[in-house]
This record gives C-alpha cells, sequence and structure tokens, in this order.
C-alpha cells in the first residue's frame, strides 16, 4: 500500500516547524496576534491549502488529458470552522477558467473530484462543495 511521509522539526528559538516533504520544506507557525512568529501559514490553513492543491492538479491534468489550455484557471477554498473543540465542518471550492463552456467544465471538474485524494479523504468527515463562478 502507498505510503506518504513528511518529517516535522521544532525550529529552535522559534514558535515554527520545519516540514519536510520529498525534496520539499516548508514553515509553519502561527500568526503575532496568536503568540507566534508568523513564520509561516498554521496547519488548518495548510489543510484548506491541500485540499485545493490536491484539486488543482487533478483539475489541470483533466484539462491536459483532453489537449484543453487551463486558461485563466482559478480555485478559491474556504473553510468553515465550528465546533467544540473547533474543526472544519464545510470547505467550498469555488472553479473559475475561461474559455470553455460550463457543460465542460462541469466534467473536468467531476473529473479532479473524483481523482483528489484530500477531497476523497475528507468527504466522509464534512461537507465539501464545488462550484464554478
Amino acid at each position: 500500500m502507498p505510503e506518504v511521509t513528511t518529517t516535522i522539526s521544532h525550529i529552535e528559538g522559534t514558535t515554527a516547524a520545519r516540514t519536510q516533504i520529498r525534496d520539499h520544506e516548508l514553515v509553519t507557525d502561527r500568526p503575532a496576534e496568536k503568540g507566534g512568529g508568523n513564520q509561516g501559514p498554521m496547519g488548518g490553513e495548510l489543510l484548506v491549502a491541500s485540499l485545493g492543491g490536491c484539486f488543482m492538479s487533478n483539475l489541470i491534468a483533466a484539462f491536459q488529458g483532453r489537449e484543453l489550455e487551463p486558461e485563466g484557471l482559478t480555485l478559491t477554498v474556504r473553510g468553515t470552522l465550528d465546533g467544540t473543540p473547533p474543526r472544519f465542518q464545510k470547505m467550498a471550492l469555488t472553479v473559475q477558467g475561461k474559455g470553455i463552456n460550463r457543460e465542460q467544465m462541469e466534467k473536468l471538474i467531476q473529473i479532479a473530484e473524483r481523482g483528489c485524494i484530500v477531497a476523497n479523504t475528507l468527504k466522509p468527515f464534512m461537507d465539501v462543495e464545488i462550484s464554478i463562478g
């Protein structure tokens, strides 16, 4: 069974942590108003970004697999927090693009949604809504 492994290390003298993923590094931290050094996004923000990055990667692949150019393609992801302790209750993705009709975009979104590992993981636990903006 495939696995994904990351290593997270505290950056000494700070409130931040360094995450190593393959050949990539990213820093997480809290904003100053939450007692952090604001050296990077918080984990919850990365969860929202992970969903967006995974979905967008699959959407671009769906475009390219049909020899379509993803012109002006943008994705906005909004995570809604609620509950005690707080957790994401909903993720809303809004796709915008040019050069293809709504029917084509809906089909490409459906393909991307099926292939998005992060969306597939989150859907049993929260609403994940995708719309065309």
